[in-house]
């Protein structure tokens, strides 16, 4: 842990915020001249105060413990290199555009890599009316299902969650053409080109 750099986040944290050192002080029940101390560099906020300074500044712990908060870069808003995350514990599902640091029942989220699906791996689609109609004899059990079928275009994407115990079937808007994924809570994240 570098003192300076730990102290120097917290001070930009800290006027980014328009706290005084004594606001933040009192928000930790500590002296302003602790806070003083730290944003000098001459010492570090003890263990068990970390989790209360990130939560105020709304920042995660381990930026506050490296002492610099990493920017990604701009993705233009790039649809085509949407990142799906899913938390292996309670099956929530998130999307981003771009890296994130990402965690969900205390744990670090690493994007899925999709693979193509093979013939037999492919998901029914058919056109009905201005929808695509989306099925499959995929098993959908309580410990083997696929969890969400998401269809993404060049400037848009729709998700539709799929539960446990029911059939695969649902339709999606057809607003031109993309790519289907969906994710199996066995065997990952698929996708097919509509």
């Amino acid at each position: 842990m570098d003192y300076r750099k730990i102290g120097g986040l917290i001070l930009s944290l800290r006027k980014e915020k328009g706290l005084t050192q004594r606001q933040l002080a009192e928000c930790l029940n500590v002296s302003d001249k602790a806070i003083s101390k730290w944003e000098r560099g001459m010492g570090c906020p003890d263990v068990s105060l970390l989790p209360s300074i990130a939560e105020i500044f709304g920042v995660d712990l381990e930026s506050i413990l490296k002492g610099t908060l990493s920017e990604n870069a701009i993705e233009g808003g790039n649809m085509k290199k949407l990142k799906f995350y899913v938390c292996p514990t309670c099956g929530n599902f998130i999307t981003g555009i771009s890296e994130a640091s990402i965690s969900c029942c205390g744990k670090k989220l690493a994007p899925l890599v999709a693979k193509k699906a093979q013939e037999s791996e492919k998901l029914s689609v058919e056109h009905i009316e201005n929808d695509y109609f989306i099925s499959s004899d995929h098993p959908m059990t309580k410990e083997h299902y696929i969890s969400f079928v998401a269809l993404l275009t060049g400037d848009s994407v729709m998700i539709r969650k799929q539960y446990p115990e029911w059939d695969l079937s649902t339709r999606i808007p057809r607003f031109g053409h993309g790519i289907l994924y969906w994710h199996c809570v066995d065997h990952g994240l698929f996708y097919q080109p509509v």
